[in-house]
């Protein structure tokens, strides 16, 4: 894998970061307004609801990692404070004094936030040739392609 590294220019290496540390600042800020509104939810929707906003702060967990180890595989620092994610990020935080639709929507339009996140990384890595991080980033679109989709669904 260091070859690999040594072939990107300080210019790719640049821009794979700034889109690696927006994709981590969403995810973390997703991650806990899914975790806050999966104590929060209520309703008959609750036992769903409680375990779908589980299911998806759980995969963002691990997605945070995946990303931050991406961004040390490339020599960057990882700033983890929640301040510079909610600087950098466009997802906004929530008190999680929501009725369950205002959540699901919500964490849906985070989710598509986060697809698109995701592929605009992934077209920089491709165009750096950084296969590594490219895979990393459709995988995580993927993902969170279904969960506005599994979202949308309670929506009707």
């Amino acid at each position: 894998m260091a070859a690999a590294l040594k072939k990107l220019e300080p210019s790719a290496l640049k821009a794979l970061s700034r889109g690696l540390t927006k994709a981590l600042a969403e995810t973390t800020v997703t991650t806990q307004k899914a975790q806050n509104f999966h104590w929060n939810v209520t309703g008959m929707a609750f036992g769903p609801l409680h375990a779908l906003f589980q299911e998806i702060y759980e995969d963002h967990f691990e997605g945070q990692d995946d990303l931050a180890e991406r961004l040390r595989a490339l020599g960057a620092h990882v700033d983890g404070r929640y301040a510079a994610y909610l600087k950098l990020s466009a997802v906004d935080e929530s008190d999680g004094k929501l009725a369950a639709e205002k959540m699901i929507e919500a964490l849906a339009e985070d989710q598509e936030t986060l697809s698109a996140t995701m592929q605009a990384l992934a077209a920089v890595a491709e165009k750096n040739d950084d296969v590594v991080t490219n895979d990393l980033a459709i995988n995580r679109a993927e993902k969170h392609d279904k969960f506005a989709w599994m979202l949308r669904a309670h929506l009707g």
